[in-house]
């Protein structure tokens, strides 16, 4: 054969690998509001980056007829690429070859670039479309399923991974996802579920959509499987590319910095007015974190999950941070079970990339109540403790207002190794609030008293002016300083920039054990 000819052979052969399922397939995707694999590549990634690997794989099953079915890729596109000039590596299952099932070989291929970003120390992006295990190679495709499951569990805390679920993904698939650091799903497209609702329905006789069950919404408001909701594949690559932006490649790297015009003694008198008077009235903590975050930009992550407490990621002085804070404009900002969960995995998240944590505190309590006892809210609340108490990223703590009881303690409290704790004047650091405490510290005397109401204020106003503030924990030391809120900006800098050279490490162990 000619070189002329192999060339040819060469170009037909890498054209059928690129047209996938065929035409009438591709058009069907398009039906469905779904691109292709190959698209939604070459639109996340930067123009022209795309490395593709293993591109005219086939299966190997010889059973049910499969051995006439054979094309190239096999229902996965796979490769590297850059993304703002970094290197990823990334899969995408392709619904238009076998509805994307998971064969031996699909999954082999997956494999192979697990392990080129692991030795390579590069994040690994998934792009999930698929009807799940392809049951023709039984056995076969379940173990390619595991094969994966151990690469997302031996690569978490060492690369970032990331999935966006843009089609199907059920049963044994959505394991790997759950694994990765971060979920995004795309709306009306995408859907996560261990069985589906006619499984549902013969065995508890529930009856639901697919969408009720596992679709975007779903899983960002309701069960927190996912961090991320976008309203279309397009917004769910910038997704991706944003959240990128914060972090490192891996985990021996320092976050990306960037560089800022805004000032970090840049100081807003208005900061200082956005904690009411009214210790019981609400107010929107984001206010106070995306004022002092570089450009006022802060990107949230599971903005509509456990909404008790705000997590994501910002910037101060071009640096990346990571952000825990109570919300008081919601359930007052008390710990439950569902934030708890929401909290410490972000935390572990930062801690295990570089990125420096700062929590903003304004907490009650934990919430009370038989469903949170009876649900193991002491379990959950130990999991946020752990993981800020086992950081060793730099901690920056600023108390806002309440900071009561063991909540106080578990919002990166200076006791559990937190570097630099900052109160604002209105900080109340207490074993618990005014009136519950006169309620139990007087009962005795107000059971005796003529006028129960009048000596009752009379003790909240004694407690409150006494122990309801922050001076009491500062001359202890537990508060390194008390600050108008207007330099919370440069205070938090000068504190990042201080702790920058920062060593810190827990005892030689195999792993703890997080009471999960």
């Amino acid at each position: 054969m000619t070189i002329k000819k192999r060339l040819k052979e060469l170009q037909e052969k890498q054209k059928s690998a690129e047209r996938g399922g065929g035409e009438e397939r591709i058009k069907k995707q398009h039906k469905s509001g779904k691109l292709t694999a190959r698209e939604r590549i070459n639109l996340l990634l930067d123009d022209g980056s795309f490395q593709e690997m293993d591109k005219l794989v086939v299966h190997q099953c010889q059973d049910f007829g499969m051995e006439k079915r054979k094309i190239y890729g096999d229902g996965v596109v796979s490769g590297y690429g850059t993304i703002n000039g970094r290197t990823v590596y990334i899969f995408a299952q392709d619904f238009t070859v076998f509805g994307g099932s998971l064969s031996r070989t699909n999954a082999s291929k997956i494999v192979k670039i697990m392990d080129l970003a692991m030795k390579m120390g590069a994040p690994l992006i998934g792009l999930n479309d698929s009807g799940g295990a392809r049951i023709q190679e039984g056995v076969a495709s379940l173990g390619g399923y595991a094969d994966i499951f151990l690469r997302n569990v031996l690569a978490s805390g060492v690369i970032p991974q990331i999935s966006a679920i843009i089609g199907p993904c059920a049963g044994g698939a959505v394991y790997s996802p759950a694994i990765t650091d971060f979920i995004i799903m795309t709306q009306d497209i995408s859907r996560m579920f261990i069985t589906g609702p006619q499984v549902i329905k013969a065995v508890t006789h529930e009856e639901v959509t697919m969408e009720e069950l596992g679709g975007a919404e779903t899983h960002n408001t309701l069960s927190g499987v996912a961090h991320f909701s976008a309203e279309n594949e397009e917004h769910t690559f910038s997704l991706i590319r944003e959240l990128l932006s914060f972090i490192p490649d891996n985990n021996m790297e320092d976050p990306p910095e960037k560089e800022t015009s805004d000032s970090p003694e840049r100081i807003n008198e208005n900061l200082n007015f956005v904690v009411p008077d009214d210790p019981n009235q609400p107010y929107d903590v984001r206010e106070i974190i995306s004022d002092v975050m570089d450009d006022q930009y802060f990107f949230e992550v599971q903005e509509y999950y456990a909404k008790n407490i705000v997590v994501g990621f910002g910037r101060l002085g071009g640096k990346p941070v990571g952000v825990v804070a109570n919300q008081p404009d919601y359930l007052a900002g008390v710990l439950d079970i569902n934030s708890s969960d929401k909290g410490a995995r972000f935390v572990r998240f930062c801690d295990a990339f570089n990125i420096p944590l700062i929590t903003f505190e304004d907490v009650p309590g934990f919430l009370p109540g038989v469903s949170q006892e009876h649900g193991g809210i002491i379990r959950h609340g130990a999991k946020l403790l752990y993981a800020f108490a086992e950081a060793t990223v730099p901690k920056i703590t600023v108390i806002t207002r309440k900071a009561y009881g063991g909540a106080y303690c578990v919002m990166s409290s200076k006791h559990i190794r937190a570097d630099i704790n900052y109160a604002y004047p209105t900080a109340e650091i207490a074993v618990m609030g005014p009136e519950g405490a006169v309620k139990i510290v007087y009962r005795r005397d107000l059971e005796k008293a003529e006028d129960t109401d009048k000596l009752r204020e009379k003790k909240v106003q004694e407690f409150r002016e006494k122990f309801a503030n922050p001076y009491i924990a500062c001359e202890k030391g537990y508060v390194d300083e008390v600050i108008e809120p207007k330099v919370t900006r440069p205070k938090l800098i000068a504190a990042l920039n201080m702790l920058e050279n920062k060593r810190d490490k827990n005892p030689p162990k195999k792993h703890g054990n997080i009471p999960l």
